[in-house]
């Protein structure tokens, strides 16, 4: 039997529980199709930046998780073959679109919030879309298979559906690409408190970065990213030598640093394989076609050495809301009939997002490139001269307003 729905996201990821409630809030309801049994929480913690902060302040969540998460106040750079310190970098600033705010967010303390703030029902579990297709009848909506059998029918679908998209290679995207390198994340919890300042610490050098991060006083997130050899990449299914090899390798960190790593449970451990979607793959590819657009990792997935991979799915998901939500509604959809307004909706996100994404996905790229080349000349210039330059990018790339959702909002 075929059940016809309004809207569909396929994906309970971040980008997808964003766009859920902030058209929830544009008083739009949807569901949101995730195929495992549980929402997905990997990935620890991720890095918020003020572009972030604007976009969960539109969702109206942001206070519940600032009073989660300490505020950082800086960055410090250091050399792993030295251990010195190359560059240092003060949060504390004013940008075009007000003060910086900067925190770690435990990703399940996000997603608990924003499940708790959408209708019940709207999240439906254990559903997996194999196929898409369009309607038989000639009809404009988008016939989803699942893997249990039942069929889907949706005026509106959006892909948030990462890497691997269905979506996205139904619009025709190209598969992201491998980055060539690894990168392992963990969590490590005192219960007396880790003394850490409330500082984000990065190591970089040839072949290895890292970085360390207090979430609140007693959570530590940290990051290890390499550019892997074939003999390394077949340990990387094995926690314990994971950890090993990354203990060995963070170079001249203090203990206090190294002790991070040694305090996380092999339990929360995470090893994966960093992608990216070619920029130019986003510029000139499709984001959106007719009734159908993807967003979050499902539009950009990109190299994590800007940490705005997160931030960005939660500017798609205010944005992409705000687009499909007033073009939609009486006052501000224009002429036309439904299916030409989700059309003009969708297409309006694809061209706000396009060069913001593209901007994104190249920089991440290049900064990875530099931070982890190897040779002296290479490592020399890094150290003396680009760790500053590299460490105000951060800011520069953060310092955006997604805007609200709407009038009152």
């Amino acid at each position: 039997m075929d059940v016809k729905e309004e809207i569909i996201i396929v994906g309970a990821g971040i980008a997808g529980l964003a766009t859920s409630l902030g058209l929830h809030r544009m008083g739009l309801s949807s569901i949101v199709l995730e195929a495992s049994d549980k929402l997905r929480s990997s990935g620890f913690a991720f890095l918020t930046w003020t572009n972030a902060w604007k976009a969960l302040d539109a969702l109206g969540i942001g206070d519940t998780l600032r009073h989660q998460h300490i505020q950082l106040q800086g960055l410090v750079v250091a050399s792993t073959a030295t251990g010195l310190e190359t560059g240092k970098m003060s949060f504390i600033a004013r940008g075009k679109h007000g003060d910086h705010e900067v925190r770690c967010v435990e990703r399940h303390l996000l997603m608990e919030t924003l499940e708790r703030e959408l209708p019940r029902g709207t999240i439906r579990l254990n559903s997996k879309v194999v196929s898409i297709e369009e309607e038989v009848s000639g009809g404009r909506m988008k016939v989803l298979h699942l893997a249990d059998g039942t069929t889907l029918k949706a005026k509106v679908l959006i892909g948030c559906d990462g890497v691997n998209s269905v979506v996205a290679k139904w619009l025709g995207l190209k598969r992201s690409s491998s980055s060539g390198r690894s990168g392992v994340r963990g969590i490590a919890e005192y219960l007396e408190g880790h003394g850490f300042k409330p500082e984000f610490l990065q190591y970089f050098g040839a072949r290895f970065k890292s970085g360390f991060l207090p979430c609140d006083d007693k959570k530590m997130y940290w990051f290890f990213t390499w550019n892997p050899s074939p003999q390394e990449k077949e340990m990387e299914q094995d926690p314990i030598k994971m950890k090993q090899f990354v203990l060995s390798n963070l170079g001249k960190v203090p203990q206090q640093v190294s002790e991070v790593v040694e305090r996380s449970d092999l339990s929360n451990l995470l090893s994966s394989h960093i992608r990216f979607r070619s920029p130019f793959n986003i510029l000139f590819g499709n984001i959106s076609k007719a009734n159908v657009c993807v967003a979050g990792d499902a539009l950009h997935p990109m190299t994590p050495d800007l940490g705005q991979g997160a931030c960005s799915a939660l500017e798609d998901g205010v944005i992409l809301a705000r687009c499909l939500g007033e073009a939609l509604s009486t006052e501000g959809g224009g002429g036309g009939g439904e299916q030409e307004r989700i059309e003009k909706g969708l297409k309006r996100f694809a061209e706000e997002r396009r060069w913001r994404a593209f901007g994104l996905v190249g920089t991440a790229y290049v900064l990875g490139l530099l931070q982890q080349s190897d040779g002296p000349v290479v490592n020399f210039l890094t150290d003396k001269c680009l760790s500053g330059f590299m460490a105000g990018l951060f800011l520069n790339k953060a310092d955006f307003d997604c805007g609200r959702l709407g009038v009152g909002l």
